[in-house]
């Protein structure tokens, strides 16, 4: 119920008239009012913009769109052995890098490492996903402008790929659909694969050339070739650049100690020669055992065209310049000389000065007898050639890196001589 008694002894200017159910209020009361509120978004304005000049307010990232004279390069696997390594020289380089790794079988102290000898606000830029869940893959390329795609993520053990094939068929061949879906919805122009002459499988004809025939013999290598496949059919109706490259058995690390290659240890028995090397020098497994005697080879061991890891990224490096929409290169990456695995164990006891207890065992599945490269092609279309070339040499430089690094990227411990 309205109350309309009045106070006899209120003041008039204090009242308000009321006209066919609506209230006027007093003009200076109103006055009073949009004053406040002009004050309160001005505040709310002076604050806005305080916030903007901060660093701490969330503003796009540099990531997130192109820049005139810069490249932003997209490394999958770049925690890895051989993306680490390639991340280095592309950040060495003054490209922008984002890698991209779930970290099952690469090193977060290994992007540490990076992020330290590149601090700069847009330089590099690490995210944890699954390139096997398209929800973390369309997430990374909404986000991101990607200039090229370096593709290096994937499991790439022979031995475990005949117990395992269902993983690397998902890990090399869908996961390689899922990139290449996803660079194409986001227009990413540039591909640069990472291969592997598994897809070769067991020539009859020594040296290989990229035009081989690829006949895999093992599910790595079968799942390599399907990837291949894919890119190949894709790049038909696509302005895509595209370059493949097939490379052999890589081994070294950064000249200068900052990187190496840290296996997880449950795989070390699928591992590359030169790890299980080591770590019979180190003692952590009682000896070496090499797998096979009886091949068809100058000593009875396999035969492997052995690449450093910096010839083998600087290859991927002089690729991406060369690389040209509409076009596809192919190209083997090795020194196109082949050593004996007994040449190899000798090599590593000479750069290890240890006396390497070897013991000879049967074939490992999935194995082949001979395999090295001819590298003309890459040598007259992208102009190079590998360097370090000097076994020994290569094993030395890795070799410091281990005895430095007994824990691998964990806390380090030195390794007595």
């Amino acid at each position: 119920m309205l109350n309309f008694s009045r106070s006899r002894t209120q003041p008039r200017s204090t009242r308000s008239l009321s006209l066919g159910g609506m209230d006027y209020a007093d003009p200076k009361k109103k006055n009073s009012i949009v004053g406040k509120i002009i004050l309160a978004a001005t505040l709310t304005a002076i604050c806005i913009l305080m916030l903007k000049q901060s660093p701490s307010f969330s503003s796009p990232s540099v990531f997130s769109h192109h820049e005139a004279g810069l490249n932003h390069i997209l490394v999958t696997g770049g925690a890895g052995y051989i993306g680490s390594h390639a991340s280095l020289r592309l950040l060495r380089d003054a490209y922008r890098v984002t890698i991209v790794d779930n970290l099952s079988r690469g090193n977060l102290g290994a992007i540490n490492v990076l992020q330290e000898l590149f601090p700069e606000p847009g330089r590099l830029q690490f995210i944890y996903a699954d390139l096997g869940d398209p929800k973390d893959v369309n997430k990374l390329f909404s986000e991101n402008a990607f200039d090229a795609v370096m593709h290096f993520a994937a499991v790439a053990y022979v031995g475990e790929s005949t117990l395992d094939p269902l993983k690397y068929y998902h890990n090399i061949t869908s996961n390689t659909l899922g990139v290449l879906e996803a660079m194409a919805t986001h227009g990413v122009q540039t591909l640069i694969y990472s291969s592997t002459c598994a897809t070769y499988g067991e020539p009859d004809k020594m040296p290989i050339t990229e035009d081989t025939p690829q006949v895999p013999i093992n599910p790595y290598g079968k799942a390599k070739k399907m990837a291949e496949d894919i890119i190949l059919d894709f790049s038909k109706n696509s302005d895509m650049a595209v370059m493949i490259l097939r490379y052999f058995n890589v081994i070294g690390s950064d000249p200068d100690g900052r990187l190496g290659e840290a296996p997880r240890p449950e795989l070390r028995e699928h591992g590359r020669i030169s790890g299980a090397c080591f770590d019979a020098t180190r003692g952590i497994i009682p000896g070496l055992q090499v797998k096979g005697t009886d091949y068809k080879t100058v000593d009875g061991t396999c035969v492997r065209d052995y690449i450093d890891v910096t010839d083998l990224v600087d290859a991927h490096v002089k690729a991406l310049e060369k690389a040209k929409p509409h076009k596809v290169g192919i190209y083997n990456v090795g020194t196109g000389k082949g050593r004996s695995v007994k040449e190899f164990v000798e090599a590593c006891k000479k750069a290890t000065g240890a006396n390497i207890k070897v013991d000879y065992l049967s074939r490992r599945p999935g194995d082949y007898a001979e395999v090295y490269s001819d590298p003309t092609k890459i040598r007259l279309e992208l102009n190079w050639t590998a360097k370090h070339t000097d076994l020994q040499k290569s094993l030395e430089v890795a070799w410091r890196w281990q005895k430095a690094h007994s824990n691998g990227y964990g806390p380090l411990v030195a390794v007595a001589s």
